[in-house]
């Protein structure tokens, strides 16, 4: 093959990609996308506070009144002695957006409560009004055995204990690591590439497909080797996937950024200075809440994590393994002459491709396991599989096997699907079969 012939197919491919209103439409959308799932959570966190609600309130037990006490969002009003029917009649005259029917003590010691009104209440008011009941009820429960500082002894005796992890590095270092960041990582490098490989493949054969069904191919096929053709323009599409994954890692950045300035002041505001300033100056866990304490170790975690290593791993096996499944798109591609005549003949492909997603899910609770073992080093499944186990700590001999045989099966499908591209890609008014792909890998 002529090295100089690809580079021109390789550039000639990447232009028109990256020229077309497709490429510039999700490279701009995608960012604001992905923006938007970091951000508008925190928006939603910071502007879903239910407007206040009055409550009337009728306790025939005379033991829950006591604990609901008025809140920003809840005020209730003591309806005890009315009729509740002559209530929930008349809410809205009376401005009141809710009737609470608590019924006398019962033998087991508990209320019946009905909440009636005139709109569905949010569940954050109803698990609020249903945990106030709860306490009042348990109150009642612990002053009926009549032992003194009950409550307090029960009080004592539960227990918040946080279990703290720590892994030792290579230099016999212990550090705390949070399963949970190694988790979020996990699934999010195996989902990522799952998306790469099977959108950018499918670019490939969508590209071959087009040339072909414009007789453009036999122009060109003139000029240039069909296995140039082929590789110039999966090497190419991959290009243009690396372009538009960095832009859309900058860009993303850019708007999370600007809008955590836009918005810090009001996010800042929320926090206590004192937790940050103890967070920042590296005070030990136990010196700080429960919550800042789980904040804490996913600082922590995220210090510790080789960011460098897991790009360095994720573009290896996003090359090889998208290089992997492009050349068989690639040939699929050329045996087809539309969209709609590629089902039958993609099956094969994107079932180990599925596979190795399923594989690449359950990964993350048993990193270890046999099934996500083996999934990491068949070549087939080995790009999910091994970056979604990577995150958890991975063997350098696994590592270096899986990178080794995904490489030689890489070359050796090239190969064949270079044998299978070479007569594709120029036969037409023909409905391809598995047995004519057979046929074609036996000529060549």
């Amino acid at each position: 093959m002529n090295i100089k012939t690809i580079g021109i197919i390789i550039s000639r491919e990447y232009l028109n990609k990256v020229k077309k209103k497709s490429f510039l439409i999700t490279t701009f959308v995608v960012p604001v996308l992905m923006a938007a799932l970091c951000i508008v959570p925190i928006v939603m966190m910071m502007t879903s506070k239910e407007k206040a609600k009055t409550v009337a309130v009728v306790d025939n037990s005379g033991i829950v009144l006591p604990f609901l006490t008025e809140s920003e969002t809840l005020k209730f009003v003591d309806m005890t002695g009315q009729n509740v029917d002559s209530l929930k009649a008349w809410m809205a005259d009376m401005n009141v957006s809710a009737v609470l029917n608590i019924s006398e003590i019962t033998e087991d010691k508990s209320v019946v409560a009905g909440l009636t009104s005139q709109k569905p209440l949010g569940i954050d008011m109803t698990e609020n009004i249903s945990r106030r009941i709860n306490d009042a009820v348990e109150s009642y429960r612990i002053d009926s055995y009549q032992i003194e500082g009950l409550a307090d002894i029960l009080e004592d005796v539960k227990s918040n204990v946080r279990l703290s992890t720590y892994t030792i590095d290579d230099t016999g270092e212990e550090k705390i690591t949070e399963a949970g960041v190694n988790t979020v990582l996990s699934m999010g490098l195996g989902l990522l590439l799952f998306l790469f490989i099977t959108l950018f493949g499918g670019m490939v054969m969508s590209a071959v497909i087009e040339e072909k069904a414009s007789r453009v191919v036999e122009v060109l096929v003139s000029s240039v080797k069909a296995t140039e053709l082929m590789f110039g323009k999966i090497i190419g599409i991959a290009a243009v996937a690396l372009t538009q994954f960095l832009l859309w890692i900058v860009l993303t950045l850019v708007l999370v950024g600007a809008a955590g300035l836009a918005m810090g002041q009001d996010l800042l505001g929320s926090i206590d200075a004192s937790e940050v300033t103890q967070m920042a100056s590296g005070t030990g866990v136990e010196a700080l809440p429960v919550q800042d304490s789980a904040i804490s170790d996913v600082l922590a975690t995220l210090q510790g994590i080789d960011f460098g290593g897991i790009i360095l791993v994720f573009l290896v096996f996003f090359v090889f393994g998208y290089m992997l499944y492009a050349s068989m798109f690639a040939a699929i591609g050329s045996a087809a002459e539309n969209e709609g005549d590629t089902q039958q003949l993609q099956l094969p492909v994107t079932i180990p491709l599925m596979i190795g997603y399923f594989i690449a899910i359950y990964a993350f609770k048993a990193p270890d396991s046999a099934i996500a073992f083996w999934g990491s080093i068949i070549p087939f499944t080995s790009p999910i599989v091994m970056l979604a186990r990577f995150p958890f700590g991975v063997d350098a001999w696994e590592l270096i096997l899986s990178i080794v045989l995904l490489i030689l099966t890489t070359g050796f499908m090239a190969w064949l699907s270079a044998k299978i591209y070479k007569v594709g890609i120029l036969m037409f008014g023909k409905k391809t079969t598995w047995k004519d792909l057979w046929k074609w890998l036996r000529q060549n």
